[in-house]
């Protein structure tokens, strides 16, 4: 069990690291759980996850999805945006 769980979050660490200076590359070692960025334009972040489409599904407040079509989501950092995590949640688009 204790190997399940260390081996692959050690492998996330050790290849996060490959990134160059100035550019993050965002990944899933395991689990849906996923790192991404947002620049706070629909208020502020809830949950949400990128569809088969490409496209961010948010939740907003009333736990309603809605499809981010400004490209206010992002998977790697950018000026303005801030960190976010995320469950991953449903994945049906």
């Amino acid at each position: 069990m204790f190997k399940k769980l260390v081996l692959p979050a050690f492998a996330a660490l050790v290849l996060a690291g490959c990134g160059g200076p100035g550019y993050t590359t965002v990944g899933v070692a395991s689990g849906p759980y996923y790192d991404g960025y947002y620049d706070g334009y629909y208020g502020p972040f809830v949950d949400g996850y990128w569809g088969g489409d490409g496209a961010f599904w948010y939740l907003d407040r009333g736990h309603a999805l809605h499809r981010d079509d400004g490209g206010h989501f992002r998977h790697d950092s950018f000026l303005g945006f801030n960190h976010v995590h995320g469950s991953g949640m449903r994945r049906t688009h």
